[in-house]
């Protein structure tokens, strides 16, 4: 699939067959045509995550710049933005591995809509990214599970069992950042599928930070949960990105889920995030996701900035 913007060649390449291309020929930086940055979504809100190869330009502050084309950028809810930015939120394998998959910060009632990613510092081998397309997930299900997963709501929580996203190494590392990620807990119902505002689709809105499906018993959430949650990430919904310094990643994060493969052992790997500010979900019987609760844990250190 070939296409022109702002008189360029612009070649996007499918990646997989159901998520993911690579767009050739685009140079991203805050003065990209209106044309240009047009296409771009359009080609997200089809192929879901978007990979440019050799953005080595970037800094944080262009990747700001960039990011803001799309829309008003937002810090991480609970995580400092990295020192000397505003909302660029630091991912560094030598303090946390997202290695559960997730969806960026369902917690909140209006999460993220698009996510950057951009990589310094990559291992020699390993560390590679998987997304999910959790509209094909929806509509791969037989009839009668389409039908059930409309009618359920969840509670979403960054204190669920979100294994994955975690300092490694001492206890204390491991303490101090859990403290940090869950210094104010948010709990938010969201519905168990929700209708994407632009393309009409229905995705599943699941990921690690499901705490659980109301109106049923807890070991019945876990069941439900493993079976939704299975169909999302099946092989044929997935497409995996294999980092490069100067990569840039861009996704729906209305309609993903993705993962980080915790497989580098000890090797560095630094990669910076901007997100975009997102709308509050509503439900195919066109309900909205509600805000339960919100509340500090902040201890005294961190809240002094210290």
């Amino acid at each position: 699939m070939a296409s022109s913007t702002n008189g360029s060649n612009v070649l996007i390449r499918p990646v997989a067959g159901r998520i993911g291309a690579e767009i050739e020929g685009v140079r991203l930086s805050e003065n990209l045509g209106s044309r240009t940055v047009a296409a771009i979504r359009e080609a997200l809100h089809h192929f879901k995550v978007l990979f440019f190869r050799r953005q080595e330009h970037l800094d944080e502050a262009r990747q700001e710049a960039f990011g803001k084309l799309f829309g008003d950028l937002v810090p991480h809810p609970t995580i400092p933005s990295l020192p000397g930015t505003e909302h660029v939120l630091d991912v560094d394998g030598a303090e946390a591995r997202a290695s559960s998959w997730h969806t960026d910060v369902t917690f909140v009632d209006a999460y993220p809509q698009i996510s950057i990613l951009r990589a310094l510092v990559v291992p020699e081998f390993g560390g590679d990214t998987v997304w999910a397309n959790t509209a094909a997930a929806y509509q791969s299900l037989p009839p009668f599970l389409k039908e059930l997963a409309d009618s359920l709501w969840a509670i979403h929580s960054n204190r669920s069992e979100y294994a994955g996203y975690r300092p490694t190494g001492k206890p204390e590392p491991l303490k101090r950042y859990y403290e940090i990620f869950t210094s104010t807990v948010y709990e938010t119902q969201h519905p168990l599928v929700r209708v994407h505002p632009i393309t009409g689709e229905r995705t599943l809105l699941l990921g690690r930070f499901v705490q659980k499906i109301l109106g049923v018993s807890s070991a019945d959430s876990a069941h439900l949960f493993d079976l939704f949650q299975g169909h999302a990430t099946r092989l044929e919904n997935t497409v995996r990105w294999r980092w490069s310094v100067g990569d840039v990643a861009i996704w729906d994060n209305r309609a993903t889920q993705h993962t980080a493969i915790d497989d580098y052992g000890d090797l560095p790997r630094i990669l910076r995030r901007v997100t975009v500010a997102g709308d509050v979900p509503v439900s195919v019987d066109g309900k909205p996701s509600v805000l339960h609760r919100k509340f500090s844990l902040r201890p005294p250190e961190i809240a002094a900035g210290t």
